[in-house]
């Protein structure tokens, strides 16, 4: 499956997660930059993570409002799977395709370590290599990523099953509510995550839990 790659002034993950993409699947990413209005015939595309215009609005604000993200918004609307981490997550919200919004860290702080994550959906697009339940490790590395929905937003989600990552064993790094890790929409293609899974997929790394996210996503879980 063919995949792309955002990039944007201050995303400094892009790397990360080219080289992540690539050994997964077997083929280089496109990359993609932000003044592009129309997207390659891709099956994945990927916001990574970083510091998008510097946060200098709100995380995410800016960059949500860049010509690209018009046209990945057509793609979603298409079907296309969309994921984004941290700071791509930040912007999927920003730009409404995901409910809900990161605020300020708990603890004010920017928190850089591994954490425990469970796979609370093993049903989506990009969970089908782990089971229901499964606890992973993961690494953060944020200072916004305390996921907030008001009432009526949680209970939706929370009922449609698009909460799909859950921080778990105590590790919540940054107070989001309910332990809310990762979002997925209404549809099932465009996953929101604060977790970076593109740094833990190999040996090298320490692992290679967050690896079945992307195997899943491009279709390659027997690799």
């Amino acid at each position: 499956m063919k995949s792309a790659v955002l990039q944007l002034p201050g995303l400094n993950r892009d790397r990360d997660m080219i080289a992540a993409l690539t050994k997964i699947s077997g083929h280089a990413p496109v990359t993609i930059w932000q003044t592009e209005t129309t997207l390659p015939d891709v099956d994945l595309i990927v916001i990574p993570g970083g510091f998008s215009y510097g946060d200098y609005l709100r995380c995410g604000a800016i960059a949500a409002r860049m010509p690209v993200m018009q046209a990945v918004k057509a793609a979603a609307e298409r079907g296309v799977k969309v994921l984004g981490v941290c700071n791509g997550f930040q912007i999927l919200l920003e730009a409404g395709l995901l409910p809900g919004a990161l605020m300020r860290n708990a603890s004010l702080k920017f928190v850089c370590k591994e954490i425990k994550l469970e796979v609370v959906n093993a049903e989506t697009d990009f969970t089908r290599a782990y089971a229901k339940g499964q606890i992973i490790r993961c690494p953060v590395a944020h200072h916004d990523g305390n996921y907030f929905a008001d009432t009526e937003t949680l209970k939706a989600i929370e009922g449609n099953g698009q909460v799909v990552f859950r921080y778990a064993d105590g590790t919540n790094p940054n107070g989001s509510i309910n332990d809310i890790a990762g979002v997925i929409n209404e549809k099932g293609n465009v996953l929101g995550m604060m977790p970076h899974p593109e740094n833990l997929i190999e040996a090298a790394h320490g692992g290679n839990d967050g690896r079945g996210i992307f195997a899943s996503a491009l279709d390659v879980i027997a690799a």
